[in-house]
Formats: structure tokens, C-alpha cells, sequence
């Protein structure tokens, strides 16, 4: 595809915008004329005497290199991003917040306006002076004649009258400026020739100092013509009084590169007409790297013809010293005023185009929202900028707008550098720039030289522009509404993925240790409006885990499309609904058992993987939306559709329910696969601010470090009770949780082996004990050897000793050897599971915000369903609902991994 072919397009192949009507401009007239006027701009009829008189010859050269070389590389980063893609109205900060996104693009591009704005009060300023230098009292053009009045409010109203002046060619449109353009080109290269020719033509002789310069007595200074001696005397640096500031301030290196600096801030020009041009692509490249090579030559000639010819005293005194030594004195006030008047009109354009492009973009919303034209010339944005430059032409002195100037688009170039860097260092396959002269080197090159050069120059404006553009890019963040619907792709997330993958391959499984384990959760919920509660509880839980949020729907591919598709970004809202830090997978299977041993075992990625897989409890329990309650903290009507359906539609009491046996093969899935599993129940209930709040009647999280039907001492030290342990430890720490006491409950009464009951139920194995805990000593009591161990666990708890822990009734008649697990459940008795049940409704009673205890293995399916199972499983789930009946928030955990260690 040709250039032509290429600047026709957008991303995601829309086309690029033409306005019917408006004729676009090529290379030569819409970039390269405006970027060598811009730069031209106050520096070069105005204040060479400035820079060679003070800085000399040598330093005027070393800082126009330092210059050229930080701007050369940051137009190799303007031509890679502008030969990306198609480059639409705003320039610059099109390239900037397409690259970076629209926080920082339209912090950028708010100063880079700024910019724009302060530079065109510098060059009306600029060419007020020369209006002033030529044509005021004794000026150079009128001699002895009266001339125009000066004086601050006459210069003041001058400015004003050329303000007025740029706004109608502005309001006539920019296409009218980039024909001209080509014009006041020419008129500025011949004045240009024309001062250069009289280095050579003009004899040696005296200069007059002009009326403006109320600093020195003396009248007159040398002009010398070409000489060896002159150009030995202006080598280095000697700074003087700069004449023009009130009390004539010294002037210092810094001041210095601050004005010569406004000689290069030019080169932004011609990307700033992206919006006018045929082939924006095609050409900002070509004639901004021409308009910097011809800049380059035409100052250097300058500046050394200037140190081999004019007196220090004569530059230091005259910064208009091309005046009077000029063959016709007029071409160089001709040069003035077309140089420094049209690089402000083309800087007033260029503030308005990136005004334009904000509103445009929304990044403000409806303050920016009139400031769109539907005729092409953005008129209220192009009188806004007027405005702002008629406040800017108050400041007065050239000088001084000269240093804010050089901050504000140093700070430009500084973006630009770090999006053109990051866009390589992403290494984005969509990054295929036409221009190839770059590399991330000289990205980083330029993006260093310019903070360097700011905060080492002018650290004060540094910080404060530094302060601004931070302050901007949060404010944009949390209020712009183009941040929250981002219609254009962010640098952050290809670098973040470029990271997170290359992080991700370093994190490896085999290498993982017990002393560095966190919870990786995976909740599997069915309705979010039911489960909010669990989801905020599990997100504090996670502990700066991994945390995901699972959930399966029933159906199968086909052939239309992805059903999930529309429904993911519903999910992706709840997550910024409830400020969870969790990531949603969504699965489509023939039942939800299939879906859940898929999410189980796929959820996550390389090491990344959730260990420990939640899921509500399947209860009779009548359902709570808690997205409909006014009451509820997480009430929100952003899933209900204008058409009255409801996203995530909530269970009710004649929804179809999960059955008995799917349910518990469920569970035994996940124990199949070796992770831990954890069921909630009564979460509909958890009150979240109530536990953040320290006045509250809740006080403590319990953990319950009993099996239920195998109760022994011993039980603490097991794996399965290690780890309900360290979750409620987790729980603890999270912000919010860490006021509340963690209490541990122990049966001290209950046998220091398993009961026949107990290991008939466990098909005569005793329970795994923890390989990661130290020897202690077997004969001390086992609340002894359990606050030991927490002290050497780092867990602040209490333990608490359960006296009255009952004891499982007939045990004869559990020692049938054809017993299984499954018959202990049909056998166990009820007053059994009661009592226990009313142990532990005692202590919550106390305020227990949350309780853990021990969930008893699932009864041992086959593979092949039959009609007994779900006899079974109801079996099973009565003894589990009789067990947590009215307890507060309650999970019933069984872990099968080993995660506390008492090693450094």
C-alpha cells in the first residue's frame, strides 16, 4: 500500500475524516515553510547579538548543538510515530495520546497547548520590538522623525493590535496561512541572504546604540567587519546586563540556552497542520527533517559571521545590530516582522488545532465540548487561544517568556521520546513505522537530554511544570470521560503485558517454597447479585494473591458466535462495581460439574495457578439480591437494561437447583485434582463496614481445629487444620480485619487417636500431620504445644479449650469392617452433629465475624452415576447443614496442602 493509500487510514480501518470542501496542503507549504519560519521565529533577526555577546562563539555553538542533537532525536521519534498510522488533526498531541493513552496524552497535550499559547505571545512580543526598533523614537527606518510612541502601554496596545491581527488570518482559516506561507518564506530567506551577504560588503565602522537601551552611556560600538581579532575576542563566554529587562538583569548560561531554545521549538509546526495536510505520513518526516537541516546551516553561519565581525560590546548593547550593518537596512526589518509575526500566527493555529483535538477527544468533557467545528476551522477554539495569548503579551519582556517557553515544549519533546521508546521497548506488532532511523536508543537519548536539561537549567519551572502535568494526568484519571471509555489503545497496557509475560515465564512452579505461599483463589459463583458479600470477603482474603472469580454456564457452540462474549463486560463492571482486584473466566459447558473441573484446572496461567477453589453452600436458604436493596452497600442499577431485563439474573425459590449429587462431585473434583477447597455459607449476612467498623459488636474470627467425625487432639497439627488456620490468619491481616481477635478452638476432650468411628470413616489412616512443623515435646499438653507453635507460626491467636466436646455415640456400631465413608454419613447420628453445632452457635454468639472449621471429606462416588448417589450426597450435605445451622458467616475448609513453615 502506498503512502497515499496508507494516510487514508485510522485504526480498526476507519477512514480518515475529510471535510468536504477544505483543500489539504503538500510538504513543502504546510511543513517545511512553517517549521524554518517557526524556528526562525525572534531568534534570528532579534537575538543573536544576544546569544553570541554573552555566551561567545564557542558556547553559542556547543548549546545550538546540545539543541539540534536533543531535537534531532526527537524528530526521529515524531517521524516513527507519525509514519505508524494515520496522523489526524492536533499534531503532536494526536501522536502523544494515541501512544500513551488519554490520562497522560492529555495531560501532555494540555501543556503542549500552553505551549503553543506562550510561544505566539513570544513572537508578538518579539515582533512588537521590532516594530519599535525600526519604527519608534530615532528608530532605525524613521531616523530623526517622531515615529510611533513608546512606551508599556503602547507596546502593550502594539501587541494587542497584532493579536488582533493573527486572530482574523486565523479565523480565515489555516489553509489561507499554509498558502501563504510560502510567501513570507521566501521574503524571510531573501532578508536572510541578504544579512549574510553584508558580513562580507559592508565596511568597517561605528554602530549607534539604539533609543531603547537605557543601560549603558556609551553611543556607539564597533563593528569591525571580518577579522581574525574580533573572532579571538568573542570565543567565550562573558555575560553582561541584558538591557531590555527592567534594572537589567545579568544574564547566565541558562538564560541563554532559554532563548536560543525558542530557535528550535519551531519543529513541532508542521506536525501541528497534521489536520490540513494530504499526506500527514508522508509529509512531517520529509520536511521537518529538511526545515532542521536548513535551520541548522543558517544558524551556524550566522553565529560565526556575527563573532568574526561585530564587538562584544556592539552585541552585548545592539541586539539588533543587523539593522545598521544590513546593505539595505530594510530587508533585515522586513525579515523581522514576517519572521516573528508569522512563527506567532502559526503557533495561535497550532494551539487551536490541539485545542480542537481535546474537545474532540472529550478529555474535558463539556467544558471543552464547544470548542468542536463542523466547518473545519475550529473558530471558538481558535478565540480561546487569542484570548490566552493576549493574557501571555502582559508578561512584557521577550526574555522571560523565552524560559517558561523552552520549559513547556522541552517538557513536550520529553513525552514524545518516552512514547516513541515505549512503543519499541513494547515491542507491539503493530509498531511498523515506515521511518527507520530511529531506534529506542536514540529515544532514550532525547528523553533523557531534555529532563536533564530542564531541571538542570530552570529546576523551579521544571517542578512546577513537572507538578502540573502529574496533577493533570490524576485529575484526567479519575474524572476525564474519555479515561473511563477509552476509544484509542495505552502504551501502559502493552508494557504491562510485555512485563507480566516476561515475569510470568521466570515464575516457576518447581521452585515454589511454603515460606513464600498466598492464598491463589478461584470463587465459583453462579449469581454475583447473591454473592457480593463473598466476593468482597474473598477479596481481602486473597491477600495479595491471585483471585478469580469463576463461572459456568450451560450451553454448547453453535456455530453463531461466542455467547459469552456480551456478557464478559458485564463481569468486567461488576469488578469495578465491587473494587475488587479479581479477574472474571467465564466457561461454556454441557453441565456445570464440566465447567467447574475446566475453570478448576485451567483457570490461571504458568505459575498463576488458584490452589484453593471456593463455593457458596447449597442450602435452602431464600436468595438475596443484593444489587436491588436499598439497603445494601453494593446496590447499583447499572445491570439493569432499558428494556427491563437484569444482567446476572438472581436465583429465586423456583429456580431450577443444583443437585445433591452434582454438587458434592463438584467438590470431590477438586480434592481429585489435589487443590483445597473451601465452602461459605451465611455470607449473606456479613456485614463488611460492621467489621471495619472498631465500635462494632463484632469481635472475633474463630477457628475450629476439629474434625467433626474423626475428633482428636492431635488434630492442630494436621495439614487439613494448618491450613484452615492460616487462612483465618490471612484474614486477619487484610486492612479492615485487623482489630478483630483471632481465637483457636481445640477438643480437649476428645482422644489423642482416632475413635474406631473415626477410623473407620477414614479407612483406618490417621490424618497426614504437617511435615513442616518442628518436633514438640509429645508429653506436654496439647494447648501448650499449640500456643508453642503459634508463637513459632507468628500468629497472634488465643486457644481455647472445648472441654465438653461430645463423643460418638455406639461405636460398636462402626466397626463392621464392611463399613465405607459413605455409610458413616446415612449412620452418624443427628444429636451428634447438634450438639456440636450448638458448641460452636455458642461462641459465635460472642461476635464472631467469621468462623472456620473443618469441612468432612465427601463421601467416594463412582465414576458412573447411579440412583444411590444422591440418597448419598443428600446424606451428606444434611450433616454439613445441621453442622453450620445459624453460625455466622461460616467456611467449612479442607486443605490438602502443606502452607505454614516456622523456617527463615
Amino acid at each position: 500500500m502506498s503512502d497515499k493509500d496508507t494516510s487514508g487510514y485510522v485504526e480498526f480501518g476507519e477512514f480518515r475524516s475529510e471535510r468536504p470542501g477544505i483543500k489539504k496542503v503538500g510538504t513543502f507549504a504546510g511543513v517545511f515553510c512553517p517549521v524554518v519560519l517557526s524556528m526562525f521565529s525572534a531568534l534570528v533577526f532579534i537575538r543573536m547579538g544576544y546569544l553570541v555577546g554573552n555566551a561567545g562563539l564557542l558556547v553559542t555553538l556547543g548549546q545550538f548543538g546540545l539543541a539540534y542533537l536533543i531535537v534531532g532525536f526527537t524528530v526521529m521519534s515524531i517521524c516513527a510515530i507519525s509514519t505508524n498510522g494515520a496522523v489526524e488533526g492536533g499534531g503532536v498531541y494526536f501522536m502523544i495520546s494515541r501512544t500513551l493513552g488519554p490520562e497522560f496524552g492529555g495531560a501532555i497535550g494540555t501543556l503542549f497547548f500552553f505551549a503553543n499559547v506562550v510561544s505566539s505571545a513570544l513572537c508578538i512580543s518579539a515582533c512588537t520590538e521590532a516594530m519599535v526598533e525600526n519604527f519608534g523614537p530615532n528608530g532605525y527606518l524613521v531616523g530623526d522623525s517622531p515615529g510611533l510612541p513608546d512606551g508599556p502601554w503602547y507596546r502593550f496596545l502594539y501587541r494587542s493590535a497584532l493579536n488582533a491581527a493573527g486572530l482574523s488570518v486565523s479565523l480565515a482559516g489555516a489553509s489561507l496561512f499554509a498558502r501563504t506561507s510560502l510567501a513570507i518564506w521566501v521574503t524571510t530567506v531573501v532578508c536572510l541572504f541578504s544579512a549574510l551577504l553584508s558580513f562580507f560588503i559592508t565596511a568597517p565602522g561605528q554602530i549607534d546604540k539604539p533609543d531603547t537601551n537605557h543601560l549603558v552611556n556609551a553611543t556607539n560600538f564597533s563593528y569591525t567587519g571580518l577579522s581574525a581579532v574580533t573572532l579571538k575576542q568573542n570565543l567565550y563566554s562573558d555575560y553582561a546586563g541584558d538591557y531590555t529587562t527592567t534594572g537589567g538583569e545579568m544574564v547566565d548560561f541558562a538564560s541563554v540556552f532559554g532563548v536560543l531554545f525558542t530557535g528550535v521549538t519551531g519543529v513541532m509546526a508542521g506536525a501541528n497542520m497534521s489536520g490540513e495536510l494530504k499526506s500527514p505520513s508522508r509529509s512531517i518526516p520529509l520536511g521537518t527533517l529538511a526545515a532542521l537541516l536548513f535551520t541548522a546551516l543558517s544558524y551556524a553561519a550566522l553565529v560565526v559571521l556575527t563573532a568574526a565581525t561585530c564587538s562584544r560590546e556592539l552585541l552585548q548593547n545592539n541586539y539588533v545590530y543587523l539593522l545598521p550593518i544590513n546593505v539595505w537596512p530594510p530587508f533585515i526589518a522586513v525579515g523581522m516582522l514576517t519572521a516573528t509575526f508569522s512563527a506567532g500566527l502559526s503557533n495561535l493555529i497550532g494551539a487551536s488545532r490541539v485545542l480542537e483535538a481535546l474537545a474532540k477527544d472529550n478529555i474535558f468533557g463539556f467544558l471543552l465540548r464547544p470548542m468542536v467545528s463542523h466547518s473545519g476551522n475550529p473558530v471558538l477554539a481558535v478565540i480561546a487561544s487569542w484570548l490566552l495569548v493576549q493574557i501571555g503579551i502582559m508578561a512584557g519582556s521577550l526574555n522571560a517568556i523565552a524560559q517558561v517557553n523552552s520549559v513547556l515544549f522541552m517538557t513536550s519533546y520529553f513525552a514524545i521520546n518516552l512514547a516513541c521508546l515505549g512503543l519499541d521497548l513494547a515491542s507491539a506488532p503493530n509498531f511498523r513505522p515506515t521511518f527507520k532511523h530511529f531506534s529506542w536508543l536514540t529515544s532514550l537519548l532525547g528523553l533523557v537530554g531534555c529532563a536533564m536539561l530542564i531541571f538542570g537549567l530552570r529546576p523551579a519551572y521544571a517542578c512546577g511544570v513537572a507538578l502540573a502535568c502529574c496533577s493533570l494526568v490524576v485529575a484526567l484519571h479519575l474524572l476525564s470521560p474519555a479515561a473511563s471509555e477509552p476509544k484509542w489503545g495505552s502504551l501502559s497496557q502493552a508494557l504491562i503485558f510485555h512485563q507480566v509475560r516476561k515475569y510470568l515465564l521466570l515464575l516457576d512452579p518447581r521452585r515454589e517454597h511454603v515460606k513464600f505461599w498466598r492464598p491463589q483463589m478461584l470463587l465459583l459463583i453462579g449469581s454475583p447479585r447473591q454473592a457480593a458479600p463473598l466476593i468482597d470477603f474473598v477479596n481481602d482474603q486473597k491477600k495479595g494473591g491471585l483471585f478469580v472469580i469463576g463461572h459456568v454456564r450451560v450451553g454448547q457452540l453453535d456455530g453463531s458466535g461466542d455467547p459469552l462474549a456480551d456478557e464478559h463486560k458485564y463481569w468486567l463492571k461488576l469488578i469495578d462495581h465491587l473494587k475488587v482486584k479479581a479477574f472474571v473466566e467465564l466457561c461454556l459447558a454441557e453441565s456445570i460439574r464440566n465447567g467447574a473441573a475446566h475453570l478448576t484446572r485451567l483457570s490461571g496461567l504458568g505459575a498463576m495457578k488458584p490452589d484453593t477453589v471456593l463455593l457458596g453452600f447449597r442450602d435452602s436458604a431464600p436468595p438475596k439480591d443484593f444489587f436491588r436493596d436499598p439497603t445494601s452497600p453494593y446496590t447499583t442499577s447499572e445491570f439493569e437494561l432499558d428494556t427491563g431485563a437484569v444482567i446476572f439474573p438472581a436465583r429465586t425459590p423456583a429456580s431450577p437447583r443444583l443437585s445433591a449429587s452434582e454438587y458434592v462431585r463438584i467438590v470431590s473434583d477438586v480434592l481429585c485434582v489435589n487443590k483445597n477447597v473451601c465452602l461459605c455459607r451465611h455470607f449473606h449476612s456479613l456485614d463488611m463496614a460492621a467489621v471495619e467498623r472498631k465500635v462494632s459488636s463484632l469481635k472475633y474470627i474463630d477457628v475450629w481445629l476439629v474434625e467433626l467425625l474423626a475428633p482428636s487432639r492431635e488434630e492442630a497439627f494436621t495439614v487439613r487444620a494448618l491450613f484452615a488456620l492460616q487462612l483465618a490468619a490471612v484474614v486477619r491481616s487484610a486492612r479492615g480485619w485487623q482489630h478483630l481477635r483471632l481465637r483457636v478452638h481445640i477438643a480437649t476432650s476428645a482422644p489423642a487417636v482416632l475413635s474406631e468411628a473415626g477410623r473407620s470413616y477414614s479407612l483406618g489412616s490417621d490424618p497426614a500431620m504437617d511435615p513442616n512443623l518442628p518436633e514438640l515435646a509429645p508429653g506436654r499438653p496439647v494447648n501448650e504445644r499449640l500456643e508453642e507453635l503459634l508463637k513459632l507460626l507468628r500468629i497472634n491467636a488465643t486457644t481455647h479449650n472445648i472441654s465438653e466436646w461430645p463423643t460418638l455415640e455406639d461405636t460398636s456400631r462402626w466397626s463392621d469392617s464392611s463399613l465405607d465413608d459413605n455409610s458413616v454419613y446415612q449412620r452418624l447420628p443427628v444429636s451428634y452433629v447438634q450438639k456440636v453445632n450448638g458448641i460452636i452457635k455458642s461462641r459465635c454468639e460472642q461476635g464472631t465475624a467469621v468462623t472456620f472449621v473443618q469441612l468432612p471429606a465427601p463421601p467416594r462416588l463412582p465414576a458412573a452415576p447411579s440412583p444411590e448417589d444422591d440418597a448419598i450426597c443428600e446424606q451428606y450435605l444434611k450433616v454439613l447443614d445441621e453442622f453450620t445451622k445459624d453460625l455466622s458467616p461460616t467456611i467449612l475448609v479442607r486443605g490438602l496442602k502443606s502452607v505454614t513453615s516456622t523456617a527463615l
